[in-house]
């Protein structure tokens, strides 16, 4: 079982950053790809970005592909999402999720965080 926390998120004007944390509690982290997505209003689960378990291979989006990185730190049992240039559109809830294998896929996920919100503001 693994929990998932995520925080950094908040109101930022457009072309600003923001760093998404995601917590993860248990002691089997380190053997779980993680993936970020993210969900705006009235719109499906999209894909952001993943890492495998050792931080070795690295998945993203297009839309993101050199404005977000993703990366993580297996000691302290956190992923993070470091997000620059930010654009009205990356206005959305960011979810965590966790996954025996590196994909894109919401589906292929196990476990998930709350999710925390990033608004981008004009």
């Amino acid at each position: 079982q693994v929990q998932l926390v995520e925080s950094g998120g908040g109101l930022v004007q457009a072309g600003g950053s923001l760093r998404l944390s995601c917590a993860a509690s248990g002691r089997t982290f380190s053997s779980y790809a993680m993936g970020w997505f993210r969900q705006a209003p009235g719109s499906e689960r999209e894909f952001v970005a993943a890492i495998s378990w050792s931080g070795g291979t690295k998945l993203y989006a297009d839309s993101m592909k050199g404005r977000f990185t993703i990366s993580r730190d297996n000691t302290r049992n956190t992923v993070y999402l470091q997000m620059n240039s930010l654009k009205p559109e990356d206005t959305a809830v960011y979810y965590c999720a966790a996954s025996r294998g590196l994909n894109s896929w919401p589906a292929e996920y196990d476990y998930w965080g709350q999710g925390t919100q990033v608004t981008v503001s004009s």
